[in-house]
């Protein structure tokens, strides 16, 4: 086996695959590295939206670029990615989260993303099964879905037609120009990107992220029980709120006709078992919006975890605690719809080359200070 690459990316998830993608074109010797099956770990646990988001001005930035790569990527043939253009419908409860719509609308158009406002009787003719007396709703026609296991291993496999080689072990250390694997082999590198998800907190254990564990229930095969991915207007106050356990109502139309049911968020739960109590309150959001999921049949739960950073952004760019070291990590539950455009980012960055959009509210040095002392 060969031992020395200009590039080790550590994971083979949705953003390990995506990096080793981005790198291999530009004529680099990459090698990726797994200890378990490609697409694993959070990439097999997320929902698989291409969504944009607007927590933040530079989230925003980063998922509307990932989301027109991704745009570009499925144009050829969706089908590898089980790809469902299917948008996103943000349900506003009343008047005052229907006034947050103009404000969304204003903001989307300002950045060029077609949508919308959605009426009352508009509503519930787009979805009949949300519960009565919902205020209307805020379409957004662009978003979609992917299986993401089903992308990682599309992209993997686009990167074996450049200088790519796929090598099944587990990265132990990091060592001076390069990795040990667990079977004691050392494998040498220039740089070495670390993609590992939460997993990457085994590596760098100083890593400014936290765990955030969440559920995810999908159910029996319902076509067209619900038509769009539909999202509360609290979702983003609900979702990322710095403490404690919380929930949102996310749900998901499959291309299989299954409805897939989020969304939970618990701080530093690194466990995989079910927590039936949040699974609870999660399922009584939800039918909360849609009484009628209630009925349907659910045929599995399960549960994954999002490396979240203080701020809400992935972390891209060199590790300034150690030169040849960079991150692509940190995605929290954004790491699908991100891929793309960390991918972008990252070879840019490692290649010398201009970024398409602003690096800097991404790069691990802003947590400088914190890492001052590893």
């Amino acid at each position: 086996m060969k031992r020395e690459f200009d590039v080790l990316v550590i994971g083979a998830g949705i953003v390990g695959t995506a990096c080793t993608l981005e790198l291999a074109k530009t004529g680099l010797t990459v090698a990726v590295l797994e200890g378990d099956t490609v697409g694993s770990g959070a990439t097999a646990a997320g929902m698989g939206h291409i969504v944009v988001m607007d927590d933040s001005p530079a989230q925003l930035a980063l998922t509307r670029y990932s989301q027109l790569l991704w745009d570009e990527l499925v144009q050829s043939d969706p089908r590898p990615h089980e790809y469902h253009p299917c948008g996103t419908l943000w349900l506003a409860a009343d008047a005052e989260e229907m006034a947050g719509v103009e404000l969304k609308q204003e903001l989307y158009l300002s950045h060029g993303i077609p949508c919308q406002p959605i009426g009352r009787e508009e509503l519930y003719r787009m979805e009949p099964n949300v519960r009565p007396g919902l205020e209307g709703g805020f379409l957004v026609p662009g978003d979609s879905v992917v299986y993401p296991p089903s992308s990682a291993a599309y992209l993997l496999s686009k990167a074996k037609n450049f200088d790519t080689t796929f090598i099944r072990g587990q990265v132990t250390e990091l060592v001076p120009g390069g990795v040990r694997l667990a079977d004691g082999a050392t494998l040498k590198a220039e740089n070495v990107v670390v993609a590992g998800g939460w997993n990457s907190k085994k590596l760098l254990p100083e890593l400014p992220m936290r765990a955030k564990k969440g559920h995810l229930v999908i159910t029996d095969r319902y076509p067209d029980f619900v038509k769009h991915q539909l999202v509360e207007m609290a979702y983003i106050k609900n979702a990322h709120a710095s403490e404690g356990d919380s929930v949102a109502f996310n749900v998901q139309p499959r291309p299989t006709g299954q409805v897939l049911i989020g969304s939970s968020r618990q701080y530093d739960r690194e466990d995989a078992s079910i927590d039936f109590a949040i699974l609870g309150v999660m399922l009584r959001q939800a039918f909360g919006y849609m009484p009628g999921l209630a009925e349907l049949s659910t045929i599995r739960v399960w549960t994954g975890i999002r490396p979240a950073t203080p701020d809400g952004l992935p972390l891209i760019g060199p590790y300034p605690a150690q030169a040849g070291v960079w991150l692509a990590t940190g995605h929290e539950g954004l790491g699908i719809t991100t891929a793309l455009g960390t991918a972008r980012l990252l070879a840019a960055q490692l290649t010398g080359q201009p970024a398409e959009i602003a690096t800097e509210p991404y790069l691990p040095a802003r947590f400088s200070e914190e890492l001052a002392h590893v």
